[in-house]
């Protein structure tokens, strides 16, 4: 896979496919995962676009180095991914972290951003105690102890009992995820602040939650897209990763939007 590099000369790692001639969908993975989350999406999806995917920095195949990071290195970084990729426009699609960049985009770039999918995602967290409690709990124990409540945190139940499958492969991502990587990524979420900007955002906005989502709870994808003038609200039965626990749905929900 290619690679291009950031303003700090950071690799970030990323993935084209799709007819050269359509119109670009970026995607933008979750906290602990890589361009991967998306495999069942991408089937389906390059057919209609020109898909472009990568690993945020600190995730995948991409460099790792010592945080902080902030959202304007991770929104910066996703730019330069867009332009190595020749996409002058492009849609966007993020879950989570992928969602909070998304709302950097519309803000910030928004002479590039054709339509805005947020998934199971937040735009300030006034308390920043169980941002600093994760950091270190996963800086004294290691990524391997944080998988179980992850995973219990980001599907439910009745996924994880019946689709080992899937949630095996998270977890999978979720370990090899350096720590650095990890860490640093934990420090953009709790710092970012997007209460003022993603008011701003013009781009036609659908806005994705899980209605059993603990991570990102509904109420906060309603107050984002409260924010954003025209944005709609899809609700899947899900909790967080609701691209995996909903996928058929999920594909086509958003395939239906920026077609649409």
């Amino acid at each position: 896979m290619p690679t291009v590099n950031a303003k700090d000369g950071c690799p970030i790692n990323y993935q084209v496919e799709g007819p050269a001639d359509a119109p670009v969908l970026m995607l933008c993975n979750s906290l602990g995962t890589n361009l991967h989350m998306w495999d069942e999406q991408a089937a389906e999806w390059s057919k209609h676009f020109r898909l472009v995917r990568y690993d945020r920095r600190g995730h995948g195949k991409s460099g790792a180095p010592k945080g902080a990071y902030t959202m304007d290195m991770l929104g910066n970084d996703a730019l330069a991914v867009a332009d190595a990729a020749g996409a002058k426009k492009f849609n966007w699609c993020g879950l989570s972290m992928g969602g909070m960049v998304g709302q950097w985009m519309g803000a910030n770039a928004r002479d590039r951003v054709i339509k805005l999918v947020l998934s199971n995602t937040h735009y300030y967290y006034a308390d920043k105690q169980p941002w600093q409690d994760r950091i270190k709990f996963a800086r004294d124990n290691g990524l391997a102890k944080l998988s179980g409540p992850q995973m219990e945190r980001w599907f439910t139940k009745e996924f994880r009992d019946r689709s080992p499958g899937p949630v095996a492969k998270v977890v999978e991502m979720f370990t090899a995820t350096p720590l650095d990587g990890f860490l640093g990524c934990c420090e953009a979420v709790r710092d970012m602040d997007f209460s003022k900007s993603t008011p701003t955002i013009a781009a036609p906005t659908m806005v994705i939650v899980g209605s059993k989502d603990p991570a990102t709870l509904p109420e906060h994808g309603h107050e984002i897209a409260k924010m954003i003038k025209g944005a709609k609200v899809t609700s899947f039965e899900a909790a967080h990763l609701s691209n995996i626990e909903q996928p058929k749905p999920y594909t086509e929900a958003v395939l239906n939007f920026l077609k649409n």
